[in-house]
């Protein structure tokens, strides 16, 4: 029986807090496959422990004192790249930071309201160890791809910061990429871990004169949308802004379904138009990406575009089956360029993709449908 039994997975806390420390090890430790095999007090006891200890992964506090976790981060992912999930405060200034961290090489994050006295408790709980789980179970796969995009993504930001965003008409001359006649009115995307990162390859390369509007569902916690959304802004030439409800679809701008919310298109006359809302409740991702993409089928028909880029589990694919049987184009994420190769895969192996590209590729296959 011990011999089925699966490898401990080793993990270290790093936090400030004492109580969260203890509340962290006791929430991992209902699990017999997980052992929590060190805590450290701040990033640069952190650091020191996670080379010493080399766990399977980090869970890190963001704001700790003498080195604060985006240091810490950036330390363990030049000395030895390991998976790090960042415990985020659910504000502004958290989403900020942790958008910084994931930019930085982290893995994933999750909210650092964790308390005993919740009613979510049991909930917050499974979700933690399940998603710590998922990452180690790929942690090979997952830390190739974080590393190669880091050295991707550094020189491309540098280069972009220093020089700002040339602006750039439409061209169908995407690299090695016929023009493609099939018309789309309408772009949805979903994506989840890995998502706001494998955004900032897809968004910012489209051209300012895009001639559609693109709506967009990423796993997210309220407040963290708005900065992505605005991240995003900042980066590209089309206008990228978190949906609030009411706002008519239109060409050139990315609709950001809301935190805690699901973004859906309805029809009034000739106009699509945005609808945020929390029902269905029971749904287990808020936004979900099925909701959106099946309403797209349902509004938009053949003329839309489905993309599913890197995340856990399948959410998307029961509602690009939609879109598929209405004969939208579908894009999926190859597997050597997620983070996580699970919403995109269920998709790929649903055989309704029409083209499976590199996170560097996919803006060439979306621009050479126009």
């Amino acid at each position: 029986m011990s011999s089925q039994h699966n490898p401990t997975i080793k993990i270290l806390v790093v936090d400030d807090s004492a109580f969260m420390r203890k509340a962290i090890t006791m929430m991992l430790e209902t699990d017999p496959d997980i052992k929590v095999i060190g805590s450290a007090r701040d990033g640069e006891e952190g650091v020191e422990k996670a080379l010493k200890l080399r766990p399977d992964l980090v869970t890190m506090d963001i704001e700790m004192p003498r080195m604060d976790g985006l240091a810490a981060l950036k330390k363990i992912m030049a000395s030895h790249p390991m998976p790090v999930v960042m415990l985020s405060s659910l504000t502004t200034e958290g989403a900020d930071a942790t958008l910084d961290a994931l930019e930085l090489g982290a893995v994933d994050f999750i909210p650092k309201q964790l308390s005993f006295v919740s009613l979510d408790i049991v909930k917050i709980q499974d979700e933690l160890i399940n998603k710590i789980k998922n990452i180690v179970s790929h942690k090979h796969t997952m830390m190739a791809s974080i590393k190669r995009r880091l050295a991707m993504s550094g020189k491309k930001n540098t280069a972009t910061r220093s020089a700002g965003i040339i602006k750039s008409p439409i061209s169908n001359v995407a690299r090695g990429i016929k023009k493609r006649n099939h018309p789309i009115d309408i772009i949805a995307i979903g994506s989840s871990t890995g998502g706001p990162l494998a955004l900032q390859d897809v968004i910012p390369k489209l051209p300012r004169n895009f001639p559609v509007g693109i709506v967009l569902a990423q796993h997210m916690p309220a407040k963290f949308t708005k900065s992505l959304a605005d991240r995003l802004n900042s980066l590209s030439q089309v206008s990228v802004v978190e949906a609030h409800g009411g706002e008519e679809i239109e060409a050139g701008v990315v609709y950001i379904a809301p935190g805690q919310k699901h973004l859906l298109i309805r029809k009034s006359g000739s106009k699509a138009i945005a609808i945020v809302t929390n029902h269905p409740q029971e749904s287990l991702y808020k936004p979900c990406v099925d909701i959106l993409m099946n309403s797209v089928a349902e509004i938009f028909g053949g003329r839309s575009m489905g993309v599913i880029l890197t995340g856990m589990g399948n959410d998307g694919m029961e509602g690009m089956k939609h879109m598929k049987s209405k004969n939208s184009v579908i894009i999926a994420q190859n597997e050597t360029s997620c983070v996580v190769y699970g919403m995109p895969k269920a998709v790929v192996d649903a055989g309704i993709a029409d083209h499976v590209a590199s996170i560097e590729d996919i803006s060439n296959e979306i621009v050479s449908y126009f």
